[in-house]
């Protein structure tokens, strides 16, 4: 094992111990990965959501081999009482993950690099690593198992008995997920592979109903399915069989939209992922519950047989009894009725919206047209100060976007940028403020800022990891001391501040930054992108103020977000002055709907304009 792997400490909340877990759920997860991993890197800290410290509060057989500290939430690192736990801090207390998907990756990712025999921990990550890296509020997926399943798991756990008959949405969601085919990214070939399997199995299948005098549908199959071969074998670290792996001449001839679809054998398909260690924990104690009430399991036949499933995985054996956890079996269940299965094929994901033209294509003349009808057109403030720019060749190479990482034309482009938020949040701050440099990159805006500003904090807030360290790496190099890095989803971070930045927060993110900035009072200055990528989600809805909603469809303002991006240089210029227009009314609807919630807000362009083809500026001020 590395000697170089250096301590990090581990924040788990605590608010309840119930039967043989730990509440909230995502400290169960937490300390049930540690133990699949055999992870002793951490030194880990259970945090009361109450005021009283108390060493019985937890049972010690619910946290295995594992040394647990309690501590109270004021003796917490400073830059971690502004997350959501679970955290991880390093030594130097400056840089927190924060949130139950960037600290499981963290911690499969630090087991890993501190033994790199431990293969198998590293597969977890899933296919090119990415298994639960998409932030929640972009992935469905990644909101179901983070947010969405444990919260229902743990309202059902504390609901009074007449509120509990109803199995939660959640939970009949991840039901239809695991009944959805299958998609990996040699998908063609393991389908010929499965039907030639099913092939083979004809004849034995006739025979083996001969034997027991039954028609073929009725009789038991008599081989392992090919999904199940697959993930186990990678599960061991075997290889399939030569069988498996060689197909004839008609099979490959087949048209791939004839070829069978793949089953679940885990959550997120064939193999065992991070997704399975944070459902497992939340599933048993949902199973457990509705055991004890002698609830009827049958509506949830997919769920039940991963459940057995998962606990023949190496290893999750011996980590349930590390964290005590005394798993149910489970008898085979039939597949529900159609009439069963109704209930909850029909329940829909949280981000369908009943927007059927939500990909509608067409020009946006006919909604310009509309709104200036109603006397709304795109309205840009002049500029506050135009000529305002930093003297950026007596700056400390490692303050300049463009040291080493860009070429010259992109760097010039890079500092005009900056120039134009830094004079706005410079006018707005003052000493002691705490600015927050929101989906912040490799730290452009914030090193500049804090470099700027010593006698302010600045905050980074990125949830892609390498971004962060390139941008911590920077500021050590420059020595700042008034800068906290943060790895972690918008929603996890909870601090007060009182200046919001953002340079290009692409899509939903800018409209995620503003409601930050507004929950917390302070003011904004936002600079918006990708405008179409902007959709409806389970939190926004589209228009977004008063306004824009009387007069624009769903349909119409992602017209406007569409034609919004249409900004690029290469483009015709009349093309860039309706891109341009639309980019303004998107964000006159965004200011509209701040100014709702008691702000003066400010619409303005970069100088000079050609610093980007996405040069909106957002000004906020709370009233």
């Amino acid at each position: 094992m590395k000697d170089s792997v250096t301590e990090e400490h581990l924040y788990l909340g605590f608010s309840h111990q119930y039967r043989d877990s730990i509440f909230p759920l995502h400290t169960s997860i937490s300390l049930f990965l540690l133990s699949y991993c055999d992870c002793k890197l951490f030194k880990i800290f259970l945090v009361p959501t109450g005021e009283d410290v108390d060493d019985q509060f937890v049972t010690k057989n619910l946290l295995g081999s594992l040394e647990v500290h309690l501590i109270s939430r004021s003796e917490l690192p400073v830059v971690v009482q502004s997350c959501c736990l679970p955290a991880v801090v390093g030594k130097d207390g400056k840089f927190c993950r924060a949130g139950l998907s960037v600290v499981l990756r963290h911690v499969i990712q630090k087991t890993y690099e501190a033994d790199p025999s431990k293969k198998d921990v590293l597969e977890l990550l899933g296919f090119k690593k990415t298994c639960l890296k998409a932030c929640a509020e972009v992935s469905q997926w990644t909101r179901l198992c983070e947010i969405s399943i444990p919260l229902a798991v743990e309202e059902f756990l504390t609901a009074s008995p007449d509120h509990c008959q109803t199995i939660p949405p959640a939970i009949l969601q991840l039901e239809r997920k695991l009944g959805e085919p299958v998609r990996v990214h040699n998908d063609d070939k393991i389908r010929r592979q499965k039907l030639q399997q099913q092939k083979a199995a004809v004849p034995l299948l006739a025979k083996a109903a001969a034997e027991e005098g039954k028609p073929v549908e009725m009789c038991e199959h008599p081989l392992p399915s090919l999904e199940l071969s697959i993930a186990f074998s990678k599960l061991l670290v075997q290889e399939a069989s030569d069988a498996v792996n060689r197909e004839a001449p008609h099979i490959r001839r087949t048209k791939t939209s004839d070829l069978p679809l793949l089953d679940h054998v885990f959550a997120e398909g064939l193999y065992f992922t991070v997704a399975d260690i944070v459902l497992l924990p939340c599933i048993h104690q949902f199973l457990v519950s509705c055991k004890t009430q002698g609830k009827n399991l049958l509506n949830l036949p997919l769920i039940s047989s991963w459940y057995r499933r998962v606990q023949e995985v190496p290893g999750v054996k011996k980590a349930a009894g590390k964290c005590s956890m005394e798993f149910l079996q489970l008898p085979e269940l039939m597949s529900a009725s159609e009439e069963q299965l109704q209930d909850f094929f029909s329940v829909p994901d949280e981000l369908e919206e009943d927007n059927e033209d939500s990909h509608f294509i067409g020009g946006p003349r006919p909604t310009m047209t509309k709104l200036m009808e109603n006397g709304v057109e795109a309205k840009f403030v002049p500029h506050p100060c135009p000529s305002w720019t930093l003297d950026w060749t007596h700056l400390p190479p490692a303050v300049s976007p463009g040291e080493g990482k860009m070429s010259k034309d992109r760097a010039l482009r890079k500092q005009q940028q900056l120039n134009n938020l830094a004079s706005a949040v410079t006018k707005l701050a003052k000493p002691g403020d705490v600015i927050v440099d929101f989906c912040s990159g490799g730290g452009h805006v914030g090193i500049v800022l804090a470099h700027m500003m010593p006698s302010c904090q600045v905050v980074l807030i990125e949830n892609k990891e390498l971004s962060l360290i390139r941008a911590k790496d920077r500021s050590d190099e420059l020595g700042l001391n008034n800068i906290w890095f943060i790895q972690a989803n918008l929603d996890y971070f909870n601090g007060t501040f009182n200046i919001g930045v953002a340079l290009h927060a692409c899509g939903v993110a800018t409209d995620m930054v503003i409601e930050h900035c507004i929950k917390a009072q302070a003011a904004f200055v936002i600079s918006p992108c990708c405008y179409g990528f902007i959709q409806n989600t389970v939190k926004f809805q589209y228009p977004r103020s008063h306004q824009f909603k009387e007069i624009l469809s769903y349909k119409e303002h992602m017209t406007l977000c569409r034609f919004a991006d249409q900004t690029a240089v290469q483009l015709p210029p009349e093309r860039r002055l309706i891109g341009k227009q639309c980019m303004g009314l998107v964000d006159l609807d965004r200011a509209w709907a701040a100014e709702e919630q008691n702000y003066s807000v400010q619409v303005i362009s970069m100088e000079p304009e050609s610093c980007s083809p996405k040069n909106n500026m957002l000004v906020g001020i709370p009233t």
